[in-house]
């Protein structure tokens, strides 16, 4: 792992113990997602040479909380690095630690904002700091993003929205550890009826059945589809295997009056259509 610049240091010292009943609140709630923090019991008073009590000082990083919430609103996104959206959102699932290290630890483990969050949780769960809790909130976020997306195609000419189309497959597939097998249905009017995994392979090969992706289409009443898979090594670049089995699927296809408008390839790197490299 990339050391973190500055002084970030992941093993940040523990904060003062809160009593019993705050404990027990922030247990039932640990995360505090998407809601401003709790307002935190003072800690116990520190008593001075002449009998009177002070408050023990604030953690050094709350001030630096309010910093960052400040600039975002009043400057949106692009006032921020990368790793400070990425701390910004840990602030609500972490709000009892300096989530600056944890941020850069992320963005070091997996490389970009998109690899986080297109990172299985199990991995997440890696990188220190970083629990279950946390590790399902952010795949909570990822999958939120991808309905997002996906709310852009429904409905609407496909082919008529085809960078869409593409940024939605490379949201859902492109940080896949394994092979998938994806497929649009369209309709008459190359809309889009429902988008599907139909198979999950291994890291370099995913099986696919060309009479079983016929036979659904057939029970959506689809009239045309487009196939969509993925390469976990990041290369898009088809394969002759790749190659052979579209083709199978358009022969299998068109005497049912289903049309096979392209197969893309997505990887980290980006995707290729093999219509567009004349390859079907």
């Amino acid at each position: 792992m990339m050391a973190n610049g500055g002084n970030d240091r992941l093993d940040e010292p523990a904060e003062t113990e809160e009593p019993d009943d705050f404990s027990a609140e922030l247990e039932a709630d640990e995360r505090g997602f998407f809601a401003e923090p709790r307002q935190r019991p003072k800690a116990a008073a520190k008593a001075t040479q002449d009998g009177k009590e002070s408050p023990a000082p604030e953690q050094h990083y709350h001030g630096h909380r309010e910093r960052l919430r400040a600039r975002f609103r009043d400057h949106g996104d692009t006032a921020l690095a990368d790793y400070e959206i990425l701390e910004l959102l840990l602030f609500r699932l972490i709000p009892r630690r300096d989530t600056k290290p944890i941020a850069k630890a992320l963005l070091d483990r997996f490389g970009t904002l998109a690899g986080v969050f297109g990172a299985e949780a199990a991995r997440l769960t890696e990188v220190k700091g970083v629990g279950e809790a946390v590790a399902t909130d952010l795949k909570l976020i990822a999958a939120t993003a991808h309905r997002m997306l996906k709310s852009e195609l429904k409905g609407k000419k496909v082919l008529a929205s085809w960078s869409s189309v593409v940024e939605y497959c490379h949201a859902a597939m492109a940080y896949e550890t394994r092979e998938q097998f994806r497929i649009l249905f369209l309709d008459k009017r190359n809309a889009l009826i429902a988008d599907e995994v139909q198979q999950k392979g291994t890291v370099d090969h995913t099986p696919v059945y060309p009479r079983e992706v016929v036979k659904r289409a057939l029970d959506l009443s689809a009239t045309a589809i487009i196939l969509v898979h993925n390469h976990p090594s990041g290369d898009p670049t088809p394969s002759r295997a790749d190659i052979d089995m579209t083709k199978t699927i358009i022969e299998t296809a068109k005497p049912l009056g289903i049309t096979v408008h392209d197969h893309i390839i997505i990887g980290k790197e980006g995707h290729v259509s093999l219509k567009g490299l004349r390859l079907i």
